[in-house]
């Protein structure tokens, strides 16, 4: 598996043999909290069409999937993620079906259903 940081609002997941490696084009590009947020949908999805795909007896060693967003400010966060995904093996009359499968996801659930609490806790120790 390797993860390819595309720029700093974009990241790209490929199945590839051994251990999940990341990766940029420069050695000054650091993995950021938000590449990791892009990656942790991007891994989810591929592991969700990956379980629907060999169910369907349909090869995904080709799925390449593109997760990237953009920012808004007052607070800095994200605002919108777009997913894309290209398949070679992936039979045309079945893409509309692994449109629904990716959107199963449950990370692709909590991000597009906002709303999600975060509570913040610390002490002193």
């Amino acid at each position: 598996m390797k993860i390819t940081l595309l720029s700093d609002d974009a990241i790209r997941y490929e199945a590839a043999a051994g251990m999940l490696t990341i990766e940029a084009e420069s050695a000054d590009r650091q993995y950021s909290p938000f590449h990791m947020l892009g990656s942790s949908l991007a891994v989810c999805t591929f592991s969700v069409l990956a379980s629907w795909a060999s169910h369907a007896s349909i090869p995904f060693d080709d799925l390449v999937i593109d997760v990237s967003w953009t920012f808004a400010d007052k607070p800095h966060r994200v605002d919108a993620v777009t997913l894309s995904f290209a398949w070679k093996g992936l039979p045309p009359n079945r893409l509309e079906a692994a449109k629904r499968a990716a959107a199963l996801c449950p990370i692709h659930a909590t991000l597009s259903h906002g709303g999600t609490p975060v509570t913040v806790e610390g002490k002193v120790s």
